[in-house]
């Protein structure tokens, strides 16, 4: 499907979905949330394992909201997290998802960046949650889960000071996983995704159901919930086939069922 502001492409069970606002800075408004959540349909729908998320150019992955929109914004705005739902949907989406932070990633683009799998970044990469300095709090998921991924003590000392983090820092406080020249980006991103689509798809996708779900879930709840998803694991034919191809000592030939 054409989109005006999203162009997304396919190589076998791996998308790639890149934010084309080039001219500001690939900034988040309303027309292309709503194009991003069927872009995730689409991937869904295609029945992709991994998608690399990233934004056109060589200064931004997603610099944000536009000011003027957010000065227009009311309380029942807020309160219809309309970003925020976006960053659910990112993260609970059945595929493995990657952002490729090819530059500024500050309010809205780091809670994207945050919402996804794995984060690898550009040297040239700038992390933030500005909102505070505009007089109001990140409201895309920040708040909650920036502190799950680099600790407490760190979250408050990027939104509660205003900090910009170079991809040195972010690489250091655990943001992202790797750093790498801007050219060489994509193909780090790819040679990640490459590592992914060898295992067995359906195995991928419920690990994944089970680290979100360890979030939310006490300890016990939790590993009740892993031993339930391992089961529908021990009855698929990908566990058949990887534990053949594995006392074969050839390589596995998985189906995702």
């Amino acid at each position: 499907m054409p989109w005006r502001n999203l162009k997304l492409s396919a190589d076998g069970a791996l998308a790639t979905l890149t934010v084309n606002r080039p001219e500001v800075r690939n900034a988040l408004d309303t027309e292309t949330v709503r194009e991003f959540h069927e872009a995730l349909a689409e991937v869904r729908s295609a029945r992709a394992t991994v998608l690399i998320v990233t934004g056109a150019g060589d200064k931004a992955f997603v610099a944000g909201a536009d000011i003027n929109a957010i000065r227009a914004r009311r309380r029942d705005d807020a309160l219809a997290g309309i970003n925020s739902r976006l960053m659910t949907a990112l993260e609970m989406h059945d595929a493995v998802t990657i952002a490729a932070v090819n530059g500024y990633a500050l309010g809205g683009g780091c809670e994207l960046a945050l919402a996804c799998d794995v984060r690898l970044a550009a040297e040239s990469a700038v992390f933030g949650q500005p909102e505070p300095a505009i007089g109001i709090i990140p409201g895309a998921g920040a708040t909650q889960r920036l502190p799950r991924i680099v600790g407490i003590g760190r979250a408050k000392e990027m939104i509660l000071t205003g900090a910009r983090w170079s991809a040195a820092q972010a690489l250091a406080y655990g943001l992202v996983s790797e750093v790498v020249p801007l050219p060489q980006l994509m193909s780090a991103a790819r040679a990640c995704a490459e590592r992914i689509l060898v295992l067995g798809p359906l195995a991928v996708r419920l690990s994944k159901q089970a680290i979100n779900a360890s979030m939310h879930m006490p300890l016990a709840a939790g590993l009740a919930y892993e031993s339930a998803l391992q089961a529908i694991t021990f009855e698929s034919t990908d566990k058949l086939e990887g534990t053949s191809a594995f006392l074969e000592k050839r390589k596995p030939r998985f189906t995702g069922q």
